[in-house]
């Protein structure tokens, strides 16, 4: 009964993972694709980006209309008239006509069309940070799915080499050479990796899902990425990084424009205390009389001289302002962060490079040897073999990590060489 119930899971032990290996290679014949191939489908197919787009649209249909000239008006009159001439009615048919101008301020245009000037440079600038952050968005989703395919890939090695053992330790406990709990406890780690290539498969549908949400959802679900993560060294200046930031970066950009159109709207509200004329021509034809006149029409500010209007410009300058120091502080303590982060990654990398990752191979090749030759127990060897596989994980985790960072510090800095 205990050898039937061994077989039983030494059978489930070999079959179950064969399938997972299987669901890997179908997702290994997908179509894989590059970073800068991702990029271009993203920027072409965002619905994020085709929004912001709109805004410059928006911006140029406001300066032509900030270009554009008062309509003259026509003014038609027309009717029969009598009048009384040695106390006779006399009948006749009256007719005139009416042409005015409307003549703006020059002060007051010119402040309107800088200011909608300053607002369609703010929508280009709106634009650029949509760009700059749907290509940072990318490159994030990229690297994260990158590591749950190398993730994936370990664990997969891991599964075949503990598969490996787990049919020598079989033929040993059928020779007798063994005991059957020492088969038991290979079909065990067979099942723990398998687990573990389980739950790595689930995280490549999620890294997929984020990446192809990113690119406009032209990816499908069955696709992988190929590429590599970027590699230290790479100078990282925090206060470089910081000072360029608050003068180059987009949004900032934006906000600096926002603030200029602010202020020519509180110059023209101010220009529109100087009344602007009415120009017009008149042609009246009477009984008796044809008579050709000019007019000038001139608006008194006397009552009301626009101060809740100049009162609504003065608060939108100001609050642009401070949506810009705001904006420059929450970017600099994302730099910060950011670039703290990405020198731990670097640190955590070059720990690794320089004697870790040779140290975790050579104790699994020595523990390999020592169980073949009966020095070893199979714990140890199945030790041995997690922690190759952890490291080779973490120095894997490090390197996606640090790309990340590189990714947000684009984000964050504008652009990053």
């Amino acid at each position: 009964m205990v050898h039937l119930l061994l077989r039983t899971l030494l059978l489930a032990g070999v079959v179950l993972p064969l399938l997972l290996i299987g669901t890997v290679v179908l997702a290994q014949d997908s179509r894989s694709y590059r970073l800068n191939e991702m990029i271009e489908m993203a920027l072409e197919h965002n619905p994020a980006l085709q929004e912001a787009a709109t805004l410059i649209d928006q911006g140029k249909g406001l300066q032509a209309t900030a270009a554009a000239y008062p309509n003259p008006s026509i003014t038609g009159t027309v009717g029969p008239g009598r009048t009384r001439e040695a106390l006779r009615d006399i009948a006749f048919f009256e007719r005139g006509v009416t042409v005015s101008q409307p003549v703006e301020w020059p002060g007051m245009r010119r402040a309107r069309q800088r200011a909608a000037e300053a607002a369609l440079a703010g929508s280009q600038a709106a634009v650029d940070a949509t760009r700059l952050y749907l290509r940072a968005e990318v490159k994030i989703a990229f690297y994260q799915l990158l590591l749950a395919q190398r993730n994936a890939e370990l664990i997969a090695e891991a599964l075949a080499i503990a598969q490996d053992f787990l049919r020598g330790v079989k033929a040993r406990v059928d020779a007798g050479q063994a005991r059957p709990f020492e088969a038991l406890k290979a079909n065990v780690e067979v099942q723990k990796v398998s687990n573990d290539l389980n739950h790595a498969q689930h995280a490549l549908v999620v890294g997929r899902s984020r990446l192809n949400a990113v690119t406009g959802g032209v990816l499908g679900k069955n696709f992988d990425v190929r590429g590599d993560f970027v590699s230290p060294p790479l100078e990282l200046n925090l206060d470089g990084l910081a000072a360029s930031a608050k003068i180059q970066h987009p949004t900032v950009r934006r906000v600096q424009k926002e603030i200029e159109r602010a202020e020519h709207s509180v110059v023209q509200e101010r220009q529109s205390l100087i009344p602007s004329v009415t120009i017009s021509g008149l042609f009246q034809q009477e009984a008796a009389e044809t008579a050709y006149l000019a007019r000038l029409s001139v608006p008194i500010p006397l009552w009301y001289r626009r101060q809740g209007e100049i009162t609504g410009a003065l608060s939108a300058k100001k609050r642009a302002e401070a949506e810009q120091v705001r904006i420059q502080n929450e970017l600099v303590a994302a730099i910060t962060e950011s670039v703290e982060e990405a020198h731990a990654a670097q640190d955590r990398i070059e720990v690794f490079e320089k004697g870790l990752l040779k140290q975790a191979e050579e104790t699994l090749r020595i523990a390999k040897i020592s169980f073949q030759q009966g020095a070893a127990s199979l714990l140890e060897f199945i030790d041995a073999q997690r922690v190759h596989r952890q490291m080779l994980l973490e120095y894997t985790q490090a390197r996606a990590s640090f790309s990340v960072e590189v990714a947000r510090l684009e984000r964050w800095t504008g652009e990053l060489r």
